[in-house]
């Protein structure tokens, strides 16, 4: 699901302001950010429980994600003051696009390693469960 924010544009820059209560789907409980070098990726895992909101603060990345619905690529461009919100079970690829891309992660759950699905056969065969 794709969340677009309100920006505020002055000639010295621009202000985009986050609500907790209002502008994330999720509880956060856990922020992280991620870069990296044009064209490589990033990601390529799912999680078990937990939700993430994935917003990019500078640059422009290609997400493909997955789950027992649909498979989607969509380009977060940080111009267009949009994020991508993704629920557990859901596959998802990151590939930077850019030199510059910054991406901050929202989490509803701290870091814990034994929530990730890091093998695409391991991820095919939960959600086939969940059909």
């Amino acid at each position: 699901m794709k969340k677009k924010f309100k920006s505020f544009r002055k000639k010295s820059g621009t202000l985009i302001p986050f609500s907790i209560k209002k502008s994330f789907p999720i509880k956060p409980k856990r922020i992280f950010f991620v870069n990296g070098k044009k064209n490589f990726v990033r990601g390529n895992h799912a999680h078990k429980k937990c939700s993430q909101f994935l917003f990019p603060l500078l640059g422009k990345t290609k997400i493909q994600f997955e789950d027992v619905r649909f498979k989607k690529t969509i380009i977060l461009d940080y111009k267009k003051k949009e994020g991508l919100f993704l629920k557990p079970k859901t596959w998802c690829k990151i590939k930077f696009l850019t030199k510059d891309v910054v991406l901050m992660v929202v989490c509803d759950m701290e870091y814990k390693f034994s929530d990730y699905i890091e093998k695409y056969k391991d991820f095919l065969k939960l959600i086939k469960k969940n059909k």
